[in-house]
This record gives C-alpha cells, sequence and structure tokens, in this order.
C-alpha cells in the first residue's frame, strides 16, 4: 500500500542528511562534552557547531540558544522559569485560549500555587486582539505568553506588534515558535520576544531535542533541570549530542529552503489541496485563517460527518491525517481550540486536519481527496451513533 502522510504538524520524518550526521554519535565520536580530554573536546566543538546552525535559522546568537529535550520542555522552562524566577515579586500571567497542552497545563500549575493567569479570548479565526493583550497587563505581570502558530488550524498570531506593546513595560515577552519555525522565515530581532520555543521534530529532526531562545540580558531563569553546569548552568544534564547535532543541520537545511524561497511550495500544495475539496465535497467548511496562517495547514469540517469515522477510513487507504492536535488525542474531549472559535460541537466533531510537507505531490493530495470524499459520503449516510 502506498503511504500519504499528511500530518506533519504532529511530526515529521528525519532527513537522510539529519540521520547521517547523527549516526557516527552513537559509536565513535561518544565523547562527553563536558569531558577535557580529546573525545569530549570533539563533542563540544559538534555541540557549538550545532547552537550556531540552531541560532542562525531564527537569527540568534549563538549564547542565546538553550538546548531542551523538546519543544514542551522548552515551554515548561520558559514559563515555570520566568514565574518561579519572580515568585514572590510578581504572580500574573497572560495568555490566550488557543494555546498548546504544553503552555496550558504549566499555567495550571502556577495557579494552584496563587499565580493570577488571564486567558483571553480570540476571534473567529483563532486570533488574539493585541490590544486586548496589552489592557490585560497589570502592574503585577510578569510573563506574557502567546504562540506564534496555531497546530490545529494554523493561525498567525501578530507577535511583532503584541511584543512591541509589551516592550519597556517590564514584563517578559515568550511565544511557542513550534509550529512556526522552519515553515516561516522567523527572526527574533524582528518580533521583539524575549523567549522562544522550538522543537527538532517538527522540522525533519530527530524527536527528544528542542531548544529555547533566551535573549540576551534577560534575568536569569528559574531552572526546571537540575543538575551539573551544562548549558552554562542554565539546564542540567549531559546534552543529547546526536540529536543536537541532527537538530543543528535540520536547521541548516531548512533555512537553506528559506532562502531559497521554497517556502510558497508548502502554499501552492496547500491551496490545491483546498481547491480540489472544495470542487469534490459540498458541505465543507475551512477553519483558521489561510491568508495569515501556516503555508502546509488546511483545518477542514465535513457537515453531517464524523471526523474520527474520516480518519480512519483514510488510515486504511494509507492517508494519515488528524483530527487536531496529536499532543491531546485520545481524551475524548472536543477540540480546545476550535470551541474557542466558538463552532458547534456538530462542527467540531466533523472535523480533520492537513499538515502538508516537503515530500507530498499533486499526486499525494488528488488520491487523498478522491478517498476522502468517498469517505464523507459513507459518514453522512451512517452517522455514529450518540449515547
Amino acid at each position: 500500500m502506498h503511504k500519504i502522510y499528511l500530518d506533519h504538524n504532529s511530526t515529521t520524518p528525519v532527513l537522510k542528511e539529519v540521520l547521517d550526521v547523527m549516526l557516527p554519535f552513537y559509536k565513535d565520536s561518544f565523547g562527553n562534552p563536558s569531558s577535557i580530554h580529546s573525545e569530549g573536546r570533539a563533542a563540544r566543538v559538534c555541540l557549538d557547531e550545532a547552537r550556531e546552525q540552531v541560532a542562525e535559522l531564527i537569527g540568534a546568537r549563538s549564547s542565546e540558544i538553550v538546548f531542551t529535550s523538546g519543544g514542551s520542555e522548552s515551554n515548561n522552562f520558559a514559563i515555570l522559569g520566568v514565574a518561579l524566577a519572580l515568585n514572590s515579586k510578581k504572580r500574573h500571567i497572560v495568555t490566550c485560549e488557543v494555546e498548546h497542552a504544553a503552555i496550558l497545563n504549566p499555567l495550571k500549575q502556577l495557579e494552584a500555587l496563587g499565580f493570577h493567569v488571564d486567558y483571553l479570548p480570540v476571534d473567529n479565526v483563532g486570533r488574539v486582539d493585541p490590544k486586548k493583550v496589552k489592557d490585560a497587563l497589570k502592574d503585577s505581570t510578569c510573563l506574557v505568553t502567546i504562540q506564534h502558530a496555531n497546530s490545529e488550524v494554523g493561525t498567525l498570531q501578530n507577535i511583532k506588534e503584541i511584543g512591541s506593546l509589551i516592550k519597556n513595560n517590564d514584563i517578559l515577552f515568550h511565544t511557542d515558535a513550534v509550529q512556526s519555525v522552519g515553515k516561516l522565515a522567523v527572526n527574533v530581532n524582528d518580533i521583539s520576544v524575549d523567549l522562544l520555543s522550538m522543537s527538532s521534530h517538527k522540522i525533519y529532526g530527530p524527536k527528544g531535542v528542542g531548544a529555547l531562545f533566551v535573549k540576551r540580558g534577560t534575568p536569569a531563569l528559574f531552572s526546571p533541570v537540575c543538575g551539573g553546569g551544562q548549558e552554562k548552568k542554565r539546564r542540567g544534564g549531559t546534552e543529547n549530542v546526536p540529536g543536537i547535532v541532527g537538530f543543528g543541520k535540520a536547521c541548516k537545511i531548512a533555512l537553506d529552503r528559506i532562502n531559497k524561497g521554497n517556502l510558497s511550495q508548502l502554499k501552492v500544495m496547500r491551496d490545491l489541496l483546498r481547491n480540489r475539496i472544495e470542487g469534490l465535497i459540498p458541505n465543507v467548511e475551512f477553519y483558521g485563517c489561510s491568508k495569515n496562517g501556516l503555508p502546509n495547514t488546511l483545518s477542514c469540517g465535513f457537515d453531517g460527518a464524523d471526523g474520527e469515522t474520516l480518519l480512519i477510513a483514510l488510515d486504511m487507504k494509507g492517508i494519515s491525517v488528524s483530527t487536531g492536535s496529536a499532543c491531546s488525542s485520545g481524551t475524548g474531549m472536543p477540540s480546545k481550540v476550535l470551541s474557542a472559535l466558538k463552532l458547534p460541537l456538530s462542527k467540531i466533531n466533523s472535523s480533520i486536519r492537513f499538515s502538508l510537507g516537503w515530500v507530498n505531490t499533486s499526486e499525494d493530495i488528488d488520491f487523498a481527496v478522491q478517498s476522502l470524499a468517498k469517505a464523507v459520503i459513507l459518514s453522512r449516510r451512517n452517522p455514529p451513533c450518540s449515547f
């Protein structure tokens, strides 16, 4: 069976070029980068090179990159790191309703400790009003955390404007850019953020590694991982050298694509997918903001059909899609993102998400849409029972 993977916002395959640079560090170049002997020094050189590659992708200094175990840790590091470092001084945080669970759950932990969190509403495409962010600020605000791009509907937040409104208020600004870095040109110097989260496995690198950008001059953060003096005493634990080297290579490849203007390829394929769906399937709605959103993401609902039924039917044809964020699937709860868009439950339950990658072709899209059309017809004829 020919497999068609259309779930790249959940994870991406590791590129061969990435795997090739990683493999030696599992066998021959196995040194601990904290060691001072030749094996350790060799590992340190490669670690530093990868840090430069990650930094270059987002226009940062290498000294501003802290390696982590992934996007979730980076988000936790930013939120808990700021809040607990300023615990006795400022205890108010501003965020929005459509954040990833890796943002919302640490915020819940802080609320249990007595912090106050404002969850700002979004409009019908999932965008928060920057002026509402400014209006929510208080003397006790220590942090604003607003995602750059939404994983489910692809909507981009106006991070640059939000950053400009927060600036000079003695408040730190964090953005979860796990979904945008590598798919868009992201430069930390243009968007006025103090902290930015990244993940390797979203950009064709290995799982288990990510990074937190910490702007030079940012006050010291509380470290959620205590250990040795790694990462300039900012995050304990021996660095995952193979993963970090792979992450660096993936960042270099992503930057090369951006510099060559290849990002438009994803949008062309995404628009083709939308046009094919509109032309073949009646009563379909699209969610999010395609004009100001991720170039690879399409969230859509099929009135009268069931999203999970469609997902299973497509999977049986070798086509992988999602009904929402992979990190929160299987909970049995409706999508918090689509709920925040004020969609009724019937529309939420009829939705699926496509997220395209560099390997997808027009033939993939044609086959996927033809298979989807058949699945929608069957699902509408045989709606799931409700109890």
